[in-house]
């Protein structure tokens, strides 16, 4: 796959360059260079990401970072057996337990929240930061949701982290999930109250709370563009309406003028 020139490889995160070394050096600037592609379009073109994953796959299947981006390439995707294998491949070639939450997830999108639900309750999630047990929680939550258990999964996302007042990179996400499940257990007050507040935390626009509050408000959003479309469409209309008029007024003048003749 084509690869931009201004991408040299050099933009990857020193571990990960540290993980190529183990390759000769031009294969390692390869598997660099499309790393960084996967990195660049995950977010935005998630099929596009996926092909430089497997690149890179291709290229450099013993390393670690390699298969952990090819797994995040194929979750992006809504490729969750695929992606599993990769993060269970990366766990094991590292030993690191930071895709635990990610790798529960991938079981409820395979339609298996048990099995998510006794990942939540592993001894490997005391050994992850604050930020991974957040990840979790909300992993969990959802997971009750997709069991059709409402009260619980309201109940797991109760906790320090969402009473905290101070903001974290995870407060927002938080937050938006616990509104949601008051919403879609028809506690629509307590809902907006915490959609509310999510808006307050979502710094970078990382949901879509402000628009669910304002649903929730009765606002509806008018798109100017389409306003000032309409008014042009209009227009033509309204010149030939004037000009009827006009023709008109003439028509009963050169009748009133054929009458005194």
């Amino acid at each position: 796959m084509p690869i931009p020139e201004d991408v040299t490889g050099d933009e990857i995160d020193k571990d990960v360059r540290q993980e190529l070394q183990s390759l000769p050096k031009t294969l390692a600037e390869d598997v660099a260079r499309n790393l960084v592609m996967v990195a660049r379009l995950l977010d935005e073109d998630p099929e596009g990401a996926y092909g430089y994953s497997r690149v890179a796959l291709r290229l450099a299947s013993r390393v670690a970072a390699v298969r952990e981006a090819a797994g995040f390439a194929a979750y992006a995707n809504q490729k969750y057996g695929e992606a599993l294998a990769e993060f269970r491949a990366a766990k094991r070639m590292t030993g690191n337990i930071d895709l635990w939450p990610v790798m529960a997830d991938c079981e409820r999108g395979l339609g298996r929240p048990e099995k998510a639900l006794d990942m939540a309750g592993a001894p490997e999630v005391h050994k992850l930061d604050k930020a991974g047990q957040v990840e979790m929680r909300l992993v969990a939550a959802g997971a009750r949701r997709d069991m059709g258990q409402l009260d619980a999964a309201i109940v797991t996302l109760q906790s320090p982290e969402l009473a905290a007042n101070s903001v974290q990179p995870w407060t927002a996400r938080l937050r938006y999930a616990y509104a949601d499940a008051l919403l879609a257990a028809g506690r629509e007050g307590e809902a907006r109250e915490w959609f509310a507040k999510a808006v307050e935390a979502d710094r970078d626009g990382s949901t879509d709370a402000s628009d669910r509050l304002a649903e929730l408000d009765g606002v509806e959003f008018v798109d100017a563009m389409v306003e000032d479309e309409d008014d042009e469409a209009q227009a033509p209309d309204s010149q030939t309406a004037d000009e009827a008029d006009n023709e008109a007024d003439t028509e009963d003048e050169d009748e009133r003028g054929d009458d005194k003749d």
